[in-house]
């Protein structure tokens, strides 16, 4: 047995785990992590340095991820402005700009967490997606998707995107691209790009492609690429994270091949082999901020099950602070028929109707316990069954699961893909 902390939210719940059922990510040689930065700035993908890209006189706007999404940015983004300075950029010059997409606006609390020693010095703006005057129209993608992006964005003489790259469970991996498109994309962007996940009505279902850990032929990064790329921006730097938030990577330059770099090691540092199924998955999303809401708790839920049998039973640990984390999302569980569910959604899309899907397609496959501040109706409307303790979660589990059930536990689910990988 193998004492465990399985964080959920701010504090944690303790669970001896039985030999051989821990599942966590490989072991990756750590390295001083402002070395890591700089030598990232040093050598970026594509060739050309950020003091090639920016000229004295030019206004530079730098996009960086929100608080759902932990990316060290407190640690990069005064290297990054202090690089600016050198090259003869002021303060006065530089904005940092949100990517809320579709989110929510973030406190002084949360910027100040963001921007580290930068704030109250840089300026900072949420990026807003309903707001049509802080929006410029830029044409459409070859596959008919409309382009909208933040006015602030668009007019800026330069712009760099920030963020971490890490799994995404229909994007194939975060970072790059997405810092733009849905980072700083109007709400009709975001939701025609993510549409993108289902096949044609005729022949229903999710994309094939549109999966966790993939971008070769996955119509949602292909849709978001080239989005991201009609503002042409200048300069890429993307973290790469271990579970317990440990830089173990950083990439600069060109946004399309720093982001593919980024993507192999966030693979190789994320995915874990089984060689069997198993009957009980323990899924913790590994704490805040991964779990202050069910929408971005979900990832850890999705990458999680892959671990088990067609039946099997998951126990997420997840405190959802925020809730769900968007006010319509709940408003789809109306629906319980997947077919049904998903004509709804070619009949009126949302972005949080498609994690709605995901979530419901999950529950119609797999029986879920979930350990959160959700209530017992919203659990059981969602598909999936409450648990007031880790104790009482697995008293409910083991009810229903053969006597010497094969169990993993995932103290990092939000950052764990397992795969099934027979010996």
């Amino acid at each position: 047995m193998e004492s465990v902390n399985l964080q959920y939210g701010d504090t944690h719940f303790v669970f001896e785990a039985p030999e051989g059922a821990l599942l966590r990510a490989p072991l990756v040689a750590l390295a001083d992590p402002q070395s890591l930065l700089e030598q990232a700035f040093d050598r970026p993908y594509g060739g050309r340095r950020l003091e090639e890209c920016v000229r004295p006189g030019e206004s530079v706007v730098i996009i960086t991820s929100d608080i759902t999404r932990y990316t060290a940015s407190e640690l990069y983004l005064p290297l990054l402005v202090q690089r600016l300075n050198r090259i003869g950029i002021p303060d006065a010059d530089i904005e940092i700009i949100i990517a809320l997409g579709i989110h929510r606006k973030q406190t002084d609390a949360e910027h100040k967490k963001i921007l580290g020693s930068l704030f109250g010095r840089i300026r900072v703006s949420d990026h807003e997606c309903d707001d049509p005057e802080k929006l410029v129209k830029l044409g459409t993608t070859s596959s008919g998707l409309p382009v909208e992006i933040n006015r602030r964005v668009v007019e800026a003489d330069r712009v760099i995107v920030t963020g971490t790259v890490g799994l995404h469970y229909f994007a194939g991996f975060g970072g790059g691209r997405k810092g733009v498109v849905p980072g700083v994309a109007s709400r009709k962007t975001c939701m025609a790009t993510h549409y993108a996940i289902f096949n044609p009505p005729q022949i229903g279902g999710r994309h094939p492609k549109a999966t966790t850990g993939n971008l070769q032929g996955n119509p949602i990064h292909a849709a978001m690429l080239e989005a991201a790329q009609m503002i042409q921006p200048d300069f890429l730097f993307n973290t790469v994270l271990s579970p317990n938030k440990q830089i173990i990577g950083a990439f600069a330059g060109d946004l399309e091949q720093a982001h593919a770099a980024a993507c192999e090691l966030a693979r190789t540092s994320s995915t874990v082999p089984l060689e069997i199924p198993c009957d009980l998955a323990i899924i913790s999303c590994g704490g805040d901020p991964k779990d202050i809401n069910f929408i971005q708790a979900h990832k850890a839920l999705d990458y999680g099950v892959n671990a088990l049998r067609e039946g099997g039973t998951a126990i997420l640990l997840a405190a959802c602070p925020d809730g769900f984390g968007n006010p319509t999302f709940f408003d789809w569980f109306r629906y319980h028929d997947l077919k049904e569910f998903e004509a709804a959604l070619h009949s009126r899309y949302e972005i949080n109707g498609q994690t709605a899907y995901a979530t419901r397609d999950k529950t119609s496959r797999y029986r879920v316990i979930m350990i959160s501040n959700l209530t017992a109706e919203q659990t059981r409307q969602m598909g999936m069954e409450k648990a007031q303790t880790l104790d009482a979660a697995l008293e409910m589990a083991y009810e229903k699961l053969p006597a010497a059930a094969r169990t993993v536990v995932i103290p990092d689910g939000g950052a764990i893909l397992p795969v099934i990988t027979p010996a």
